[in-house]
Order: C-alpha cells, then sequence, then structure tokens
C-alpha cells in the first residue's frame, strides 16, 4: 500500500469536491491511502508538491484544480505554467497525476469533474497510480 497526497487548489469548490471524489475512490479501489492539502491556486500546486515530496512522506501525488477560460491572458499562464511546473516534478522521476482541469467554462468543467461522467480526477489518481507503479518496476 501506497501513500498519495491530493493537492487541491481550492477555487471551484462545487468542481473539486466531484474531482477529489473521483480521486479518493480510484485510490481506495487500488488499495492506497490519501492525504489531502489545499492551496490558493493551480499556480501553488507545483510548489506544494515539491515541499511534500522532500519529506519522504508521499510515494506518488495527485494535483486537482479547475481553471476556467475568462476574458484575459491569465488564463493561458495559469494553465500553462501549472502544467509546466508538474511535468518538470514528474520528470525529476515524482509520480504525479494532472487532475487540472483546463475549459472554456463551467459546463465543460462539471462533465469532466463529475465521476460519473468524464471522472478526469480519478483519471489523475489512476496516472499517479500507473507512474508510481513503474517507479517501483525500475527501482528508481
Amino acid at each position: 500500500m501506497a501513500r498519495f497526497l491530493i493537492v487541491e487548489a481550492r477555487f471551484y469548490e462545487q468542481f473539486n469536491d466531484l474531482l477529489v471524489s473521483g480521486a479518493r475512490a480510484a485510490l481506495k479501489a487500488a488499495g492506497h491511502k490519501a492525504d489531502i492539502i489545499r492551496v490558493p491556486g493551480a499556480l501553488e500546486i507545483p510548489a506544494a508538491i515539491s515541499l511534500a515530496d522532500s519529506t519522504g512522506d508521499y510515494d506518488g501525488y495527485v494535483a486537482i484544480g479547475v481553471v476556467i477560460r475568462g476574458e484575459t491572458y491569465h488564463f493561458e499562464i495559469v494553465a500553462g505554467e501549472s502544467a509546466r511546473g508538474i511535468m518538470a516534478l514528474t520528470m525529476d522521476g515524482i509520480p504525479i497525476g494532472n487532475g487540472v482541469l483546463t475549459v472554456e467554462n463551467e459546463a465543460q468543467a462539471l462533465v469532466r469533474a463529475d465521476p460519473e461522467q468524464k471522472d478526469k480526477g480519478g483519471e489523475a489518481a489512476r496516472a499517479a497510480i500507473a507512474l508510481f507503479d513503474l517507479k517501483e518496476k525500475f527501482g528508481a
């Protein structure tokens, strides 16, 4: 049994609750434990994962959040830089499932977050588990 940390950017609570539910269910179904921490936004997720990973307490991570396009360029910066930070950490060998939704509107967020529909939280958790399993296989 591995221990995973769900790092949630708690900006859109109604969608995050669904994403976290899906992630928790996937981790539990695979026989793993899960803790959760909350950060202000998607840009803080990579830093929180890096800090948590330095403790050695966790075997993998699930990034959860929602970024909805607005009227300014801010969407592109937040979505791109959050993804870049998460990807940089995975390239360093940290198992992370990226469940940060980047969508045009709330309707798209709902469909993707809902465990009964697209279940992107569950998908992110399963991705983190798959990367953890690969890390174990290769002895990294």
